[in-house]
């Protein structure tokens, strides 16, 4: 199964909803990179996604987006063979 990283925070419902559904899909450890805790992941989260929010989730060097992103991908029934991948 292909890597997963997220960058989340520690009260994030999206994070929690993002979590929730990679573990449906059998996604069995997440790397987790809290930027609530750390400036410096944050900027490099920023510089790496152009984005702000959380969760931002890879899954291998892929940017899937956030929580929304990754519904609309599986949605289309893309999000198990990337993790398979």
């Amino acid at each position: 199964m292909t890597a997963v990283k997220m960058y989340t925070t520690a009260v994030c419902p999206y994070c929690i909803r993002a979590k929730a559904l990679l573990k449906q899909r059998g996604v069995e450890a997440i790397e987790e990179i809290r930027i609530d805790t750390d400036p410096v992941q944050r900027a490099h989260m920023m510089e790496v996604t152009g984005r702000r929010t959380v969760p931002q989730i890879f899954i291998g060097d892929t940017h899937v987006g956030g929580c929304d992103d990754l519904i609309a991908l599986d949605g289309r029934g893309e999000l198990v063979p990337m993790l398979a991948a």
